[in-house]
């Protein structure tokens, strides 16, 4: 991998690409080429996933900060690489950026560097244009020897949730509703932590099948009950939930960023040594059970009842 940059000329758009440079320092490498060169560890496999993050799609800026956007951005970029237990090894950031954002070019700058330090993630390229809505779209490469997806699961296996459920919703609710979230909930929306070292973790105790919590708990255990061929039991009653939301909310919260992961029950790792090693907790949430008409089966569910219900992407 190129460590240093290519001289750049004069002009608007090389004085941006400068002033993300100064923000990120020795966070970035190669910058200035036409396209990135990656040195590769042997017999290792590239995972390559893009995310877009749009302004009035997935935040607003009057609740975060221009920093909090970058971060949060790349932070859901780059939790798809845990999703496959892979390594990164490099981040490329393309920005639409509004003519009144100039001057906060870099505290997003800032934002997407510290998420990419705090992944151990080299920034190697990009793109920079101008909108009317502010976007930024990344690209995060990785490694692994043998990436998880999420098509492996098989019955008999037991279904676990990092961390704790509903922080997320629970700001964005408060934030509709013209309240100020709690400070937890807010720090759960804005900056998200990618599983990256806790997948890698898991992958080598046997994880069967893994997939990032983005979408809700019950629509993302759905898409990898579908891929697998298989159904998930979930309990609700056994649902990891954040102080003040109920499991149901929980379930449904979506932007979590955690991992939901099957295991073979000879291979299930303990709970408190992934604890002692990562702070966060690891749950035993349900089970895999052979295909049927309903992808995602609620046991234990609130007074209203959902067991049974089908939850579809």
């Amino acid at each position: 991998m190129t460590g240093s940059h290519l001289s750049m000329g004069e002009g608007k758009e090389f004085d941006a690409i400068r002033t993300l440079l100064a923000q990120w320092g020795p966070r970035a490498t190669g910058i200035g080429d036409d396209a990135a060169v990656l040195d590769l560890p042997p017999d290792e496999r590239l995972v390559v996933s893009t995310d877009a993050c749009v302004e009035g799609v997935h935040f607003r800026r009057e609740w975060l900060t221009t920093a909090e956007i970058g971060e949060r951005a790349a932070s859901a970029a780059l939790s798809d690489l845990a999703a496959m237990a892979a390594t990164p090894v490099g981040l490329l950031l393309a920005i639409a950026l509004p003519d009144d954002l100039d001057d906060d070019l870099a505290d997003l700058a800032r934002g997407v560097g510290a998420a990419a330090a705090s992944a151990r993630c080299p920034i190697v390229g990009g793109n920079l244009t101008r909108a009317a809505t502010l976007s930024l779209t990344i690209t995060v490469l990785g490694t692994a020897v043998a990436p998880i997806g999420r098509d492996g699961a098989r019955a008999g296996d037991l279904v676990f949730v990092t961390g704790r459920m509903g922080g997320p919703a629970a700001a964005l609710r408060a934030w509709l509703a013209g309240k100020e979230p709690s400070r937890a909930d807010r720090a759960r929306f804005v900056a998200p932590t990618p599983r990256l070292d806790e997948a890698r973790w898991l992958a080598q105790r046997g994880a069967s099948a893994m997939i990032d919590i983005s979408d809700g708990l019950l629509a993302d255990a759905a898409h990898l009950a579908r891929a697998s061929g298989v159904s998930l039991v979930l309990e609700f009653a056994r649902l990891p939930c954040v102080a003040g939301v109920e499991p149901r909310d929980a379930a449904t919260s979506g932007e979590e960023y955690e991992l939901l992961v099957a295991l073979p029950n000879d291979a299930v790792p303990d709970p408190e040594a992934f604890l002692r090693t990562f702070g966060v907790p690891l749950t035993a949430v349900g089970r895999v059970v052979a295909a049927s008409a309903t992808a995602v089966q609620v046991e234990d569910a609130d007074e209203q009842g959902a067991r049974g219900h089908d939850h579809l992407a």
